[in-house]
């Protein structure tokens, strides 16, 4: 492991990441694979948590490149046709509309996979790394001064680094210790996660019924079964999370008018506020901003942790040339290049849900009409289909099945 001591004593890093969620597993890896020398602070802990995650195109693209992809891959559903259905009972309703991967030359836009899962394949490859190392303990207090970062751990350790990564969720510590402002706009609405198994197969097939209080999807997992996100308003949330298996089974199934048949609901539920929070900056003062720490978003397109993971790939890259240049990785430099790497792919992100979110919500006829025909051409015009999948992906390649052969970073 290539670490230093400080001065006054403490292990020295080119960088360290704070938080061991998926996204500050992925920088971390990702800064150790580009020969980074690296600090992981996260408490390793079972991760019981049911939800699972879309990964799309360069999302896929990235946990290959870093090593990690062939342990998920056995465990992980193509997503190879995305199905949005007006179920909002309105007068003009938009048609319906299906996005099919190989319009675009892809075996699948992505995969979906339980979290849990996808984070014993990046703990098992991170702690394969050399240029990692990992303190099973949380973050005590941190203290920004000009040159270095410095971490007191909840153990007693102290460690200091060139650059902070921040991946440690929506009340960031190292957020707070760079003093960056988060803007926070909640909404009248929530989500309600959790899996289905079914008795019809879903073909790969992911389908959202939009609603009047917003979209309820079901994404492919292995098998006949699918995970749900189930947004409506905060009190419907709570009430669906209280009945039994039984009744929530009856629920989702005419939800979803049966297109999956009979469906029996499978383990926890979950029920999470949604809201949109941006901070002001996504780095400052040595810290960089990744994951939740650097943005929250609705789970409208699948879009929250394929945020994450590009943040993760943009940091790490940025700080390896630093250190290849013979550079601060830490430096205002190299966080500005960060900033403008990021800022185009979160604002552009926020702006396209929120719009998606306020005109399904809009009971405003002009709205109404807008969002319908605005669905109609993409139904209708191919061209335009294809770019809004490509938008959508982050297309740069093809999301396709994992190659035993694929080189490692």
């Amino acid at each position: 492991m290539m670490q230093t001591h400080s001065s006054a004593g403490a292990l020295h890093f080119d960088a360290a990441v704070v938080g061991g969620g998926p996204a500050g597993l992925a920088a971390a890896i990702a800064l150790a694979a580009a020969g980074v020398a690296t600090a992981l602070i996260a408490r390793r802990g079972p991760y019981a948590d049911n939800r699972t995650t879309a990964l799309l195109g360069s999302s896929v693209d990235l946990l290959r490149r870093l090593g990690i992809w062939d342990d998920c891959a056995p465990e992980a559903a193509p997503l190879r046709v995305m199905r949005l259905v007006d179920d909002t009972d309105r007068l003009l309703r938009a048609p319906e509309v299906h996005f099919d991967c190989g319009e675009l030359g892809l075996d699948a836009f992505g995969y979906n996979i339980e979290n849990r899962l996808l984070v014993a394949a990046m703990e098992a490859r991170a702690a394969a790394l050399p240029r990692l190392a990992r303190f099973d303990t949380d973050a005590d207090a941190i203290e920004i001064a000009d040159d270095i970062a410095t971490i007191r751990c909840a153990d007693g350790e102290t460690l200091t680094a060139a650059l902070l990564v921040g991946a440690d969720g929506r009340h960031s510590m190292c957020r707070n210790a760079a003093g960056i402002t988060v803007r926070r706009r909640a909404l009248a609405q929530s989500a309600l996660t959790f899996n289905v198994a079914h008795t019809r197969p879903h073909r790969d097939i992911s389908t959202e019924f939009h609603t009047a209080f917003g979209p309820c999807v079901f994404v492919p997992l292995t098998g006949s079964r699918s995970s749900v996100v189930w947004v409506t308003s905060p009190s419907e949330a709570e009430r669906l999370k209280s009945v039994d298996d039984d009744d929530l089974s009856r629920e989702i199934e005419r939800r979803a008018h049966s297109h999956l048949g009979r469906m029996t609901v499978e383990g926890a539920r979950h029920v999470f506020p949604l809201a949109f929070e941006r901070p002001d900056r996504l780095a400052a003062r040595r810290v960089a901003l990744v994951g939740e720490a650097a943005h929250v978003v609705p789970p409208i397109g699948a879009q929250g942790l394929n945020l994450g993971l590009r943040d993760a790939e943009a940091i790490a890259q940025l700080a390896a040339d630093a250190i290849a240049s013979g550079s601060d990785p830490g430096s205002d430099a190299v966080l500005e290049r960060y900033r403008r790497s990021r800022r185009l792919d979160v604002a552009g992100r926020d702006i396209v849900i929120d719009i998606a979110n306020r005109t399904l919500l809009a009971d405003f006829l002009p709205v109404q009409v807008a969002r319908a025909a605005g669905m109609q051409l993409i139904g209708g015009i191919g061209a335009l289909r294809r770019a809004v999948m490509r938008t959508a992906l982050d297309q740069r390649s093809a999301a396709s099945p994992p190659r035993p052969d694929a080189p490692h970073v």
